[in-house]
């Protein structure tokens, strides 16, 4: 199965708490113009109503037969079952609906869903950020290639996903990569969404700017003003991308010990990337200490910027050496340097969770 060549149709949806897209994908291409329907995501019969009407709309617009039913939506879920639990920003799935035997039910079709972060992951691992790195490496002459995936995604939460060799870890409860629930930096009754997410760098710029909790001031403009752009107090917003930056670099630091692989990272936030990466590297390279004082490597291995060019080059290539083979003549090439890399999204959030939910659904569709 390659998702670039592969001629089936997967009808899709991007589900936002205020906007539905809906769109149909054929061998890693939207063929149709985006369907566009409120969520309405208080009502459930307005909801359903809107859901059935924009892959109706879709399906109509094709020009072939789709095979599949497959999008993103939040959890907690039975994905497997395409069962939707009780979810704040949907309060009309809250009783459990159904929501994958009523598509089954409607279409003829079969339907996956799968939450936004694990579809980002799945996106970025087979059809974005993972291949384009380990071109990249064999480019500048290096050898290394990468077969794991970490994606996250920072934005109104903070998301993610996790994809081993092209498999993604979906876990037993559906709940592989839950990486808001780890532990917060600098308060551990908050789990880590508390200080990654449009929430916090809200807060955080509030507290150091005494004014009132905004949360009409979006990072956007915390950003803007940041970098002089607009008015407002720079002090406060630098410090706001500053420990959000710490705080992410403290929860990636835990993932990719547990999970080694590169970490590509998508959503609003990205964008203010030169804010808060300083202070994410600054973490993930720091120091733990013994009880006697003595200092150690936090992690096994040396993460490299890879959006910083200049970093790439030492990424790509390494430290390759050749050794003998005691009593045969013969020698071994490898690269002794233990290492990983963090990047930012080329293909977009949205457009990965797309790419994502076509390729999981072919995946599924070839395990029937």
């Amino acid at each position: 199965m390659n998702p670039n060549t592969d001629n089936r149709i997967i009808l899709t949806l991007d589900a936002g708490g205020t906007n539905f897209v809906f769109s149909a994908i054929q061998s890693n291409i939207a063929i149709v113009e985006p369907i566009r329907l409120p969520a309405e995501a208080h009502n459930l019969d307005l909801c359903l109503g809107n859901i059935i009407s924009g892959f109706k709309q879709v399906n109509e617009a094709v020009r072939g037969k789709a095979c599949a039913i497959s999008f993103a939506f939040p959890g907690p879920a039975d994905y497997e079952k395409g069962i939707i639990g009780n979810l704040p920003n949907f309060e009309a799935f809250n009783g459990n609906i159904p929501l994958g035997p009523i598509l089954e039910h409607k279409f003829g079709l079969p339907v996956f869903i799968n939450n936004d972060g694990n579809l980002f992951a799945y996106g970025e691992a087979l059809s974005g950020f993972l291949p384009d790195v380990n071109r990249r490496i064999i480019d500048a002459g290096g050898i290394k290639q990468y077969k794991n995936l970490i994606g996250l995604t920072l934005g109104t939460g903070f998301g993610g996903g996790i994809v081993l060799n092209k498999t993604l870890v979906i876990g037993d409860s559906g709940c592989g990569a839950e990486v808001h629930n780890s532990l917060n930096k600098f308060n551990s009754d908050w789990n880590a969404e508390e200080s990654i997410s449009t929430r916090s760098i809200q807060r955080v710029y509030c507290e150091i700017a005494k004014i009132p909790f905004n949360n009409s001031i979006m990072p956007k403009d915390i950003s803007d003003i940041a970098g002089s752009i607009i008015e407002g107090n720079k002090e406060a917003a630098i410090e706001a991308f500053r420990q959000f930056g710490e705080a992410l670099g403290s929860s990636i630091a835990n993932i990719i010990t547990l999970i080694d692989g590169i970490v590509v990272l998508g959503g609003g936030i990205t964008s203010a990337w030169d804010y808060f990466s300083p202070a994410l590297f600054k973490e993930i390279n720091r120091n733990y200490f013994h009880f006697t004082g003595s200092a150690n490597d936090r992690l096994s291995f040396k993460v490299f910027d890879l959006e910083e060019s200049s970093q790439f080059k030492t990424f790509a290539m390494g430290e390759v050496q050749k050794i003998s083979i005691p009593g045969i003549d013969k020698e071994i090439e490898f690269d002794s340097m233990p290492r990983t890399g963090i990047g930012v999204s080329k293909l977009g959030a949205s457009h990965a969770i797309a790419l994502g939910a076509y390729t999981f659904a072919l995946q599924q569709l070839d395990n029937k």
